[in-house]
């Protein structure tokens, strides 16, 4: 994934420029038959479509973030979760215990593998699939000490602690799974582009390039989507939810 966002981002910078260009040559193209390209009236489209497109990367900037905030605090939860679960083995029948105790050893170093082993998809699924065989496992062993708990409160403490530990490995495949629709990409590129075209046009009256204002406008307008992306996919690019890891390798260590 991470080839083909430098790949997009390329050619996004590459077609700023060549739009630039076109449209500086449309205007003087007009400005020899007599057309003024700056004539009055313009003005009101270009900052309607400059605004359209500050409002599209506002937008998908703000969600991108938001996914990116949202996927490090399942990592926390999951984490809470995976302690709050092992310390509820201590409420089920001693003889019960080791075995528990030793799955959620298991479950939680496959868990941890999983999200490491990104970019790997094929070690990724190895281990998803390994650790979904854990929690049946645990499952089928934790339902039948509670079963055997003295107390029927036990079962009340210690399901739903399970429940919650096997919901949030859920949750965050499925977050993992959640970007911005590539509609919404496609259309943030096309916007990009029709915004370099007016802005050519608009500098066509100067009699040479402004180098400045054309490498200026593609490199800001590729840095921009490059954030985005990097943001939706942090388990293969710059910014990344690898520290927020600590939290599971932490609730793992704890499990003696």
């Amino acid at each position: 994934m991470y080839s083909y966002t430098f790949i997009l981002v390329a050619m996004l910078f590459v077609g700023v420029l060549l739009f630039t260009e076109l449209g500086r040559r449309v205007g003087k193209a007009r400005a020899k038959e007599g057309s003024d390209p700056g004539k009055a009236g313009t003005g009101s489209v270009d900052a309607a479509v400059f605004g359209l497109l500050g409002l599209l990367i506002a937008f998908t900037f703000s969600g991108a973030a938001a996914r990116f905030d949202a996927r490090r605090m399942l990592i926390v939860n999951e984490a809470n979760a995976l302690g709050t679960a092992y310390l509820r083995i201590d409420l089920l029948p001693t003889e019960a215990q080791p075995d528990i105790r030793k799955l959620m050893r298991e479950y939680a170093d496959a868990r941890i593998a999983t999200y490491k082993s990104i970019p790997d998809m094929d070690k990724v699924w190895k281990e998803k699939v390994l650790s979904e065989e854990i929690a049946g496992r645990i499952w089928s062993k934790v339902v039948a000490a509670c079963q055997a708990a003295p107390s029927p409160a036990v079962t009340s403490l210690v399901i739903p602690a399970y429940n919650d530990m096997f919901d949030l490995a859920t949750t965050r495949a499925a977050s993992a799974d959640l970007h911005v629709p590539a509609i919404v990409i496609a259309t943030l590129l096309v916007i990009a582009m029709g915004c370099a075209l007016l802005a050519g046009f608009d500098m066509s009256t100067d009699r040479r390039r402004s180098a400045i204002h054309f490498a200026g406008f593609a490199l800001v307008m590729s840095f921009v989507v490059f954030v985005i992306l990097d943001l939706e996919y942090p388990r293969v690019g710059l910014i990344r939810l690898d520290s927020f890891d600590k939290y599971m390798i932490d609730a793992r260590q704890a499990m003696r």
